[in-house]
């Protein structure tokens, strides 16, 4: 009876800490994208007397992008060269969001397809926690929602967040679906999409071909976006070989001074800005190695590691850090399926805790004067590179 009674009052103390750490997450939640969604819709210079940071940046910059580029005009040679820092590919792939000549049209596929990622998002990450309880349950969907990146994502209107539901919604359909033309089809559509955006999903994609099953529909996406690419090309009147030749030589002067937390800045500022290219391959082809050794270890153990290597591997600005609640489902699901004391799992509880905070709206490092928005950036470096050693050696026991 008291064993009975002990567990009825363990429970109920449960349900009652996440209800709390929902009710906290909603606080942030709400005010944080009220206001990045202000800053996207109104655009405003400052509040009051405070200067913030430019509302829809991105969306404008993405839809100039386009516009030059199926007018015919230069885009890696021009006046806004230096912001146009993406492949011919995805002037293609961008275009259902952002090409459309109105700009409310395109601020309305914007808002559908962010929308729909957020939501299938939350409901992925809910459902693959193992979350169970209402009050559990509220705490993971309400997670997403109250970190800096998402609100930053809606402010900028900027396309990481349905990036990643799509490299997601590749690996989840890898996993589930049964072995045939039209998983595989599903999945290379996917990463077709997500390759819009190549830093953010070039680490998934080998992730993707190296687990079982999955070199089909990676070959299937890279056919599909080589003829992506050359049928963008006819917008332009140079060939593709000499447009991507004008890309590269764009995209090796941004990265290495601009961007947040990423290796590409990290050898800008050693001045070792030679080496940012072959020390991303390196590292892209180290975690095709790590993932074929462990190709049979839980999905979330590798979707977490392909997150964390694509926030370190290439540039990278503080909405990208999305990427980090791919690390936290996959800590949150060590810590939840581990016995009553194991060592492993309070690891992967605490670091899961840590990372959380510093994750949460509205982040310290535009909030936080000099030098402390350094030292939480710090902090944030090596919580992220722990949570990858705990999910690296969490697969090397598992598979």
């Amino acid at each position: 009876m008291r064993a009975v009674e002990a567990g009825d009052v363990c429970r109920h103390s449960r349900e009652g800490a996440f209800l709390a750490a929902a009710v906290a997450l909603a606080a942030l939640a709400l005010p944080w994208l009220g206001y990045e969604l202000f800053r996207l819709l109104w655009q405003p210079r400052t509040i009051g007397t405070i200067a913030i940071h430019p509302g829809a940046i991105d969306f404008e910059i993405f839809r100039a992008m386009l516009g030059d580029w199926f007018a015919g005009r230069p885009v890696y040679t021009g006046p806004k060269s230096t912001v146009n820092t993406y492949l011919p590919a995805s002037m293609l792939l961008f275009w259902p969001v952002y090409g459309w000549a109105a700009r409310s049209v395109a601020r309305f596929a914007w808002f559908v397809a962010t929308a729909v990622a957020l939501a299938w998002l939350v409901r992925c990450m809910v459902r693959e926690s193992g979350a169970q309880g209402k009050a559990e349950r509220a705490f993971v969907a309400l997670l997403p929602l109250a970190t800096y990146p998402a609100g930053a994502i809606v402010g900028n209107g900027q396309s990481t967040l349905f990036v990643l539901a799509l490299l997601l919604a590749a690996l989840v359909t890898l996993r589930d679906r049964e072995p045939g033309w039209g998983r595989d089809l599903a999945v290379a559509l996917c990463l077709l999409f997500a390759l819009v955006k190549p830093t953010v999903a070039a680490p998934f994609v080998v992730a993707a071909a190296c687990v079982d099953g999955g070199f089909r529909p990676v070959v299937l996406a890279a056919v599909a976006y080589a003829a992506t690419a050359l049928l963008a090309a006819t917008a332009q009147p140079e060939s593709l070989p000499a447009l991507l030749r004008q890309f590269l030589v764009v995209a090796s002067h941004m990265p290495t001074h601009r961007g947040e937390s990423n290796l590409h800045r990290l050898l800008g500022d050693l001045a070792w800005q030679a080496w940012a290219a072959p020390v991303s391959l390196a590292i892209l082809a180290l975690f095709a190695a790590w993932t074929r050794r462990h190709r049979r270890a839980d999905l979330w153990l590798i979707a977490g590691a392909a997150a964390i290597v694509a926030r370190f591997w290439s540039y990278h600005r503080w909405y990208d850090d999305l990427l980090i609640v791919v690390p936290l489902v996959a800590l949150y699901r060590l810590a939840r399926r581990s016995a009553p004391g194991d060592a492993g799992g309070k690891v992967a509880g605490a670091l899961f805790i840590a990372t959380l905070v510093f994750l949460l709206a509205p982040g310290g490092l535009y909030a936080l004067p000099a030098p402390w928005n350094d030292v939480y950036r710090g902090v944030q470096i090596a919580l992220w590179l722990a949570a990858l050693v705990v999910l690296s050696f969490a697969a090397r026991t598992s598979g």
